[in-house]
């Protein structure tokens, strides 16, 4: 068996992750995209670009290779990129968010796996990273707030899975019910609770 080039592996990883998270937001209304349903006030299009912002730091500043045209909100220090205002549409973001990836591919493809960067945002102890560190660093973030996703989707109208045609569940509605009575009658049960 050949052994798969470890950036490219990287990359798909990444890659697939973007695709699932965008994916969460197809066929939602405007205030479906927006609204809050935790209260950390997390959001789906919150979600979307956050992660632009990241990418746009992590693959741009890291590196030096600035992102052209930033937002100005992405210059401040504050929680602008968890939410989405009334003004900013969802094509903006979504616009924003392939602009970033882009251009974090494009710093993926240009440099080698053990090119340095410096996190200006960490510890000084820890700021100089490799293009591997990062990567790395980036699939677990992107996997995190993807996780956040399939919540927040799977709370708005029960969608679930990585893709549209791939639920990833083992089992159908029925069963997916006699599971969670399953589980939630063993966690009465665990902390004494009678039904």
């Amino acid at each position: 068996m050949a052994v798969p080039d470890p950036k490219e592996t990287l990359h798909r990883y990444l890659r697939v992750v973007r695709e699932a998270l965008l994916w969460k937001l197809d066929g939602l209304s405007e205030y479906d995209v927006r609204r809050p349903l935790v209260p950390t006030g997390t959001n789906l299009l919150g979600l979307v670009k956050h992660l632009a912002a990241v990418e746009i730091g992590y693959f741009g500043d890291t590196f030096g290779r600035p992102f052209d045209n930033p937002p100005s909100w992405l210059l401040e220090w504050s929680d602008a990129d968890m939410w989405a205002t009334a003004e900013e549409s969802r094509e903006e973001i979504l616009d924003l968010y392939a602009r970033a990836t882009a251009h974090a591919d494009a710093t993926i493809t240009a440099l080698p796996l053990d090119a340095v960067g410096r996190v200006p945002w960490w510890r000084e102890d820890r700021a100089e990273v490799s293009l591997h560190q990062v990567l790395v660093h980036q699939i677990a973030e992107t996997n995190r707030h993807a996780g956040h996703a399939d919540i927040i989707r799977e709370l708005i109208d029960g969608a679930v899975g990585l893709r549209e045609d791939n639920d990833n569940m083992s089992f159908d509605a029925t069963e997916q019910q006699a599971f969670y009575e399953k589980v939630e009658a063993a966690a009465r049960q665990a902390g004494g609770l009678t039904r």
